[in-house]
């Protein structure tokens, strides 16, 4: 260790890794500490499960540390709102100024993980039902820290397995072979996760969804309905809306192999039958009839409708009634 390092910075360092083990970080520059990260819970015992909230803790220690305050950073909250996040910041401002001149990062953990404690119970809203969680809710925690009611939670994952199940039967076997098995994700991050869908079945509805008020038409609703109506009439003269007063061509749309083959079998159905070539006339065919007569084949380009099944490509030597590789109709 440098003999430049403040023995305050030593002892706080050392001290940090003693207590909390791998959950502390420190980053070092040719051994002179730089940054202290960690990640704070609430204080639950040894009951990992009861922790529903959680923030990381980033230290960047200045040059002149502890004499000034260091850079102090929360990041990744879990289950806080930005009311209860910009208390912990405030009370955090509070504690740099009357530790100033001793090392504070232990008092910086303990003040986050006393609030945290305080706060224990999810902010904010679900975000599959957007209703918020109160007294009585029975809620999940994801690994990745994100909560749900766990009917929500139920219902989404069940809606999600059962579209992925529709996307596999449009695949042709083949495809349906190679393709990943169905992954329960979080709906906030997508990180995988794994849940007991008829365990969620089971709990209640949100409380907030059984107690709300019937939904009433107010004043400000209204006055917010007069106001969109005349912002989407204004696009639509603006040509910003699609699909509606717009003369132009069609949207662009994007099928899938089948729809172009039940396409190609409902136009080979009601296409007409292909004219056979006249027998050839001498003095009765025009410079252009006796190429046309000559090469031309049941089905030909001029005659059959056009080309919408797989694509060609897939299929390159020549066979009778089909073009080759120079142009030509190939022949035998």
């Amino acid at each position: 260790m440098s003999a430049a390092i403040d023995e305050r910075v030593t002892d706080e360092v050392e001290a940090l890794e003693a207590i909390l083990l791998d959950d502390v970080v420190v980053k070092r520059e040719d051994d002179v500490p730089k940054s202290i990260e960690t990640v704070v819970h609430p204080s639950t015992g040894d009951d990992v499960d009861q922790q529903f909230v959680c923030v990381t803790l980033e230290v960047k220690l200045t040059s002149k540390y502890p004499d000034n305050s260091p850079e102090v950073t929360l990041r990744n909250p879990r289950g806080l709102d930005d009311e209860t996040l910009a208390n912990i910041n405030s009370q955090v401002k509070k504690k740099l100024k009357e530790c100033l001149g001793q090392p504070v990062v232990f008092e910086l953990i303990e003040l986050i993980r006393e609030s945290l404690t305080e706060s224990n119970l999810p902010s904010g809203q679900c975000v599959i039902c957007l209703y918020g969680f109160t007294e009585g809710d029975i809620f999940i925690k994801t690994q990745c820290y994100h909560h749900f009611h766990s009917h929500c939670l139920a219902s989404h994952l069940i809606a999600g397995k059962k579209y992925y199940q529709e996307e596999m039967d449009k695949l042709p076997n083949w495809q349906q072979m190679q393709a990943p098995p169905y992954q329960q994700t979080c709906p906030v991050c997508r990180c995988p996760m794994a849940c007991d869908v008829e365990a969620l079945k089971r709990a209640p509805l949100p409380v907030q969804s059984i107690t709300a008020k019937p939904f009433s038409l107010t004043a400000e609703l209204k006055a917010l309905q007069t106001k969109m109506a005349s912002l989407l009439a204004h696009q639509i003269a603006k040509g910003g809306v699609v699909g509606m007063g717009d003369t132009g061509p069609p949207p662009l749309t994007i099928t899938s192999p089948s729809d172009n083959d039940e396409e190609s079998n409902a136009t080979s159905s009601t296409a007409p039958e292909p004219t056979k070539p006249e027998p050839r006339h001498n003095g009765q065919n025009g410079a252009h009839g006796n190429h046309s007569n000559e090469n031309s084949t049941p089905g030909s380009p001029q005659t059959r409708p056009a080309y919408r099944g797989p694509y060609r490509g897939f299929n390159r030597r020549g066979k009778p009634g089909r073009r080759s590789r120079g142009g030509q109709a190939a022949t035998r």
